[in-house]
């Protein structure tokens, strides 16, 4: 579970300038890429929101590496 052994990034991530991910120890759960204009509260939502998939329904979202 991400509560016990896992992070939550939120940065530059190579040439995107802000991006969210959430982690555990066996994989990327969820990456997000900040929208123009979206606030980082809005972001932060749709990483609980795409966290929340992983979690419940093994539906992995990713927008960084396509």
């Amino acid at each position: 579970m991400l509560h016990e052994h896992g992070q939550i990034s939120v940065g530059r991530i190579g040439p995107i300038n802000c991006a969210a991910v959430a982690s555990d120890d066996n994989a990327m759960q969820a990456a997000l890429q900040r929208r123009d204009g979206e606030s980082l509260a809005d972001l932060l939502q749709r990483l609980d929101a795409a966290l929340k998939r992983a979690l419940d329904d093994n539906a992995f979202t990713d927008e960084i590496n396509g």
